[in-house]
């Protein structure tokens, strides 16, 4: 028994076997699936016109999530950061493709990508990596809409999990105060002061240079920082934002810092003699060439120990310097400028937690602005 529709629109058949057969025409050739009942066979008809209606093409229907993916990250690799495309290839093909790369694009639902999240969570993968997995899924499939390929992007109605509130962990002066005294005498002394006194990133401070100090102006101009993939050599590249892109007033005694060290990196240079790799850096290896961050993350962290402090993330010297500028009554517009946030309203968001005195200071003002005061009238002053 056939049960047959307008033209172009698609025919569906029952099988000897009780299953439906449903098929339909796109550029002259006949797509086919076959189903358990002839409701499903009739949806799928349906859902494939209007598909076809949103320009799908017959090359697509064949096209699974895995092939669309890595002719996607080919294609992006120009346009993207380093280290983002590298990140977004190692999820892709480590995590998304062996879970569901086979599925063809046009098949794609958010079902599938919702059950791929809960199946990473259920092997305890952490929530971080699992957002990312959702970030590269829904703008590779954004792209896929654009072109055609599928009506609508699936990745728009599955659910990621919420991201952790994360508790900053930072150093209050006490400890900075012993962490500085620490490290005096250590070749990498002026970094761990430079990070503290104005909250830079860490691939920021390792991608400083000499000529970005304006010693008789005390500025310092953050224009690139580290960006060292595994294998592809030594590269930099432009800030995280484009309001990375900024200049920090410095003090006199961080001046003297970075003047002290200018003099032992000299001393270094003359030990290393034609080892010397020359990149005008800030802060070197033995070498001259860039720190690699994970001997400063070894460094730092026996550093901390040596000095019996609290084990804390070299991220965590920014927090720590945020919240000194805004405990000791910085404007919140020159921390956040310091710290190369877009807005002032970001510094608030991401450190107002941190900064408990301001809070207090702010209440007893308030209180004292609108203190009852007894105030004794003359009654001849008094208007009947």
């Amino acid at each position: 028994m056939a049960k047959k529709r307008g033209n172009n629109e698609g025919t569906i058949n029952k099988l000897p076997s009780g299953r439906w057969r449903a098929q339909i025409t796109l550029e002259g050739r006949r797509l086919g699936c076959v189903f358990n009942t002839q409701r499903e066979g009739l949806e799928w008809i349906r859902k494939t016109r209007g598909q076809i209606d949103d320009g799908l093409t017959f090359a697509s229907t064949k096209t699974t999530l895995g092939e669309y993916l890595m002719g996607w990250l080919t294609s992006t690799k120009a346009a993207k950061r380093r280290s983002t495309w590298t990140h977004y290839e190692q999820v892709s093909r480590n995590y998304i493709i062996p879970n569901i790369g086979k599925i063809k694009i046009k098949d794609l639902r958010a079902e599938h990508l919702q059950g791929l999240y809960n199946h990473l969570l259920d092997q305890d993968m952490g929530t971080y990596t699992v957002r990312k997995i959702h970030t590269v899924l829904h703008s590779a499939l954004q792209r896929a809409v654009k072109m055609g390929m599928i009506g609508r992007n699936p990745a728009s109605y599955a659910q990621p999990p919420k991201e952790p509130l994360n508790e900053m962990a930072i150093f209050n002066e006490s400890q900075v105060s012993h962490l500085l005294v620490s490290a005096l005498g250590h070749r990498w002394e002026a970094i761990y002061y430079l990070a503290i006194v104005t909250g830079m990133r860490q691939m920021e401070l390792l991608g400083l240079q000499w000529n970005d100090l304006d010693w008789t102006k005390q500025i310092l101009r953050v224009e690139r920082q580290l960006d060292r993939p595994h294998g592809e050599g030594i590269k930099f590249s432009p800030p995280k934002t484009k309001f990375g892109k900024r200049s920090i007033a410095l003090g006199e005694k961080t001046v003297e810092k970075l003047r002290s060290h200018f003099k032992q990196q000299q001393s270094l240079r003359l030990s290393a003699g034609e080892k010397w790799q020359e990149y005008g850096l800030i802060f070197t290896n033995s070498i001259g060439g860039p720190i690699h961050p994970r001997n400063l993350l070894r460094d730092f962290k026996k550093l901390l120990n040596d000095s019996d402090l609290p084990e804390i993330r070299f991220h965590d010297l920014r927090h720590t310097a945020a919240s000194l500028m805004l405990n000791h009554g910085v404007p919140v517009i020159i921390a956040s400028r310091s710290l190369g946030h877009a807005r002032p309203s970001i510094t608030l968001d991401v450190y107002s937690h941190l900064i408990p005195s301001m809070q207090a200071e702010a209440a007893e003002m308030i209180e004292e602005l609108i203190m009852p005061i007894a105030v004794q009238l003359d009654p001849s002053e008094i208007s009947t």
